[in-house]
């Protein structure tokens, strides 16, 4: 007892216990502090839970920076605590935290929650913004009416009125996880036939290409596909035999006239070229 009690800190009625690592809250400091202790500072654990403070009735600040509690946080009632921090611990739902801190710390005026996924601060957040960390503060203040500091700023009466008339639907949601959008491919399936549109391939993958107003979309074939070929044959001018974009030429326009190659012709396809160059009038004989 005597060499657990030469770890705590205490000056007056503020007790410390930090950095030692515990998983839970030691039997010992409930014992031999939680009669007179008013201020308890628990910084640097690794602690989960805050259940054993109940013997701490009469706290009335309580400091848990640096530890490992979550969206399980469940403090016994505190009817004097003004004043809570939470930094830098593994919290997420803001919503669920508020309304368990309104039910058991009816007279908190101070609460702090940098460094939690569920206060979205710049510092720890480079994806949000200004204008988040302050719909954050509102929601919060709507939740907590009474609190007059909230992180490391001063709670306004601009504040006040913002949360009382538009905090309720001011809750800051954390984004869906976008890498289901880099894993999967999407997959455009055409029921009408586009005005516009070119094949091409790409790294032995058949690429379709459509405008549609102003947007281009790709659609790219599904893989395992035998002959790497969508099982919905996109749109092409070509007649059925002729499209693998690399293995035809594009002739003609409207009048006769021979147009641009638009593919050079692999071996092998000179018979059938002559054979086009046949069917197209000449310009010398029409003169």
């Amino acid at each position: 007892m005597a060499r657990n009690e030469s770890m705590v800190a205490m000056n007056g009625t503020q007790v410390s216990y930090i950095g030692h690592d515990c998983k839970d809250i030691p039997d010992f400091l409930s014992d031999r502090f939680g009669r007179f202790a008013r201020r308890l500072d628990l910084s640097f654990n690794q602690l989960r839970s805050l259940a054993d403070l109940k013997a701490f009735t009469g706290l009335e600040e309580l400091v848990v920076d640096n530890n490992l509690l979550g969206n399980d946080l469940r403090l016994p009632g505190l009817p004097n605590l003004h004043t809570l921090t939470l930094n830098k611990n593994q919290l997420t739902d803001i919503e669920a935290l508020l309304e368990h801190l309104a039910e058991a710390t009816p007279a908190l005026e101070y609460l702090s929650l940098l460094g939690n996924e569920a206060c979205p601060n710049q510092l720890v957040s480079p994806d949000k913004d200004e204008d988040d960390y302050q719909r954050y503060r509102y929601f919060v203040l709507h939740k907590l009416p009474q609190l007059k500091f909230l992180d490391t700023r001063k709670v306004t009466k601009r504040e006040q009125r913002e949360a009382e008339a538009r905090g309720a639907f001011m809750k800051v949601v954390k984004p869906k996880s976008d890498r289901l959008y880099h894993q999967k491919t999407i997959q455009i399936k055409m029921r009408i036939v586009p005005q516009k549109a070119s094949s091409k391939s790409v790294e032995g993958r058949q690429v379709v290409s459509l405008r549609t107003g102003c947007r281009l979309q790709e659609s790219s074939s599904v893989p395992g596909n035998p002959g790497g070929e969508d099982s919905t044959m996109p749109y092409t001018p070509l007649p059925r035999g002729s499209r693998d974009a690399k293995n035809h030429k594009v002739f003609g326009q409207p009048g006769g006239q021979p147009g641009r190659r638009a593919a050079r012709s692999p071996r092998g396809g000179g018979a059938k070229e002559a054979e086009l160059r046949a069917a197209v009038p000449s310009t010398k004989q029409g003169l």
